[in-house]
């Protein structure tokens, strides 16, 4: 069983944000964004070698900022986005005149005013240098010790709407559209030139008392990639996006704040949410009056669900108890008696289900918990490459690489 042990790699900074390469998907790999405030910003590209059951990782320069969200173009493996914090302060002020009653009253101007700076979430498109992969294999050590730096495409940021929690690119698209959530408003941006300028085609905005602002979204992959689904507070809201209006609103979704969402793969109307009430459920958007299932198998916030690209009974959670876990949600899955079903059929499964006790659906089960981190862990991704393989990171900057259980994947395979 050794095929099933964990990899593990540690960055030597803090870290949060993780995407897995979406585009040419011959190559297990992902991209992991650092947090430091004191040193340059980094994005590693962590290629995961099965055969040998090893890691090489190449680093590349993020000079922005400290990253809190990266999402891989999927159309272009050399493409990506961030979502960074920077600090706009009054440095210029805190050249000190010499100490007389004139530059003690310097002193406490500069004190005052350097304390107004703000930090300011930013987000932008990027492109790896053309030449960063080659002869990077002969010392792999180089890209660490002299990393290249990333060439900035665009800024997806005007001063209307700053503080971006996160990027979304269109599911299976050419590459040429993204939404960003800023605050309140939902911008969808077409982007041109090779991606070097980006418009806004249209926006939506959340309204409501109080300082309203998206959480996390997600691009639904189903109905023509027309629909987006959005977390703010403890509400979840489904929008169109051909008309920047909303369809759905589930109110009260979660009893504290919904961390993150994500859309069923092969069941077009449902989602997934999670959120700091410990809880991860599962929704059907076209009866939002309660979720269809709901786990409470984590004892902290729950950051992280994402559902297997390929077997959508696999669901993977991430929780700041430093724990993972992969559910096993068959009973709500395309294939609840282990073959695939269509809606039609499962709603007349339900009226003759006395008959045939064989045709019962498979119970939901927690296949693995997986204690490897010891920190917060923000995020979880499956491999785009492969679908049984998945990596977690915690925000010690430690990345983890697993398998679904092989006796599990055969069951659903064979």
């Amino acid at each position: 069983m050794e095929d099933d042990a964990p990899v593990i790699y540690g960055l030597e900074f803090q870290a949060r944000a993780l995407t897995a390469q979406t585009a040419e998907t011959d190559a297990i790999r992902f991209l992991v964004g650092t947090q430091s405030l004191k040193f340059d910003n980094q994005i590693h590209i962590i290629d995961f070698d099965d055969e040998n059951n090893i890691i090489n990782k190449n680093v590349l320069l993020h000079q922005a900022g400290e990253i809190w969200h990266i999402g891989a173009s999927p159309a272009d493996k050399a493409v990506l986005t961030t979502c960074y914090n920077k600090s706009e302060s009054y440095c210029f002020l805190l050249s000190l005149a010499p100490f007389t009653k004139l530059g003690s009253f310097a002193l406490s101007l500069s004190v005052s005013l350097s304390l107004d700076s703000r930090v300011v979430s930013c987000a932008a498109v990027w492109r790896m240098p053309s030449d960063w992969e080659t002869g990077s294999h002969e010392s792999p050590d180089d890209s660490a010790h002299n990393p290249q730096t990333l060439e900035l495409l665009c800024h997806l940021d005007d001063s209307a709407h700053s503080n971006a929690a996160c990027v979304l690119w269109e599911p299976m698209g050419d590459g040429k559209r993204v939404i960003s959530l800023a605050d309140n408003h939902a911008l969808l941006w077409d982007l041109q030139e090779s991606s070097t300028q980006a418009t806004v085609s249209s926006t939506a905005t959340l309204e409501g008392k109080g300082q309203l602002k998206f959480t996390s979204g997600k691009w639904s992959p189903h109905h023509n990639c027309s629909q987006l689904a959005t977390a703010n507070d403890t509400a979840i809201r489904g929008w169109d996006l051909r008309t920047m209006s909303q369809i759905y609103c589930i109110e009260n979704a979660h009893g504290q704040l919904v961390r993150d969402l994500d859309f069923n793969p092969n069941r077009q109307y449902y989602l997934a949410s999670c959120g700091d009430d410990c809880k991860v459920k599962f929704w059907d958007v076209r009866n939002v009056q309660e979720p269809v299932k709901s786990l409470e198998e984590h004892s902290h916030w729950v950051w992280s669900v994402r559902y297997n690209h390929s077997h959508d009974q696999l669901v993977l959670t991430a929780s700041s108890d430093s724990r993972l876990i992969l559910s096993n949600m068959v009973s709500i899955s395309s294939e609840p008696f282990g073959h695939l079903v269509d809606d039609e059929e499962l709603s007349e499964g339900e009226d003759n289900h006395q008959e045939d006790k064989s045709k019962e659906p498979l119970k939901d089960s927690v296949v693995s918990t997986y204690e490897e981190h010891e920190d917060s862990v923000y995020a979880a991704e499956w491999s785009s490459a492969d679908p049984w393989l998945f990596a977690s990171l915690s925000y010690d900057g430690r990345l983890v690489i697993n398998r679904v259980p092989r006796a599990l994947k055969y069951r659903i395979l064979l």
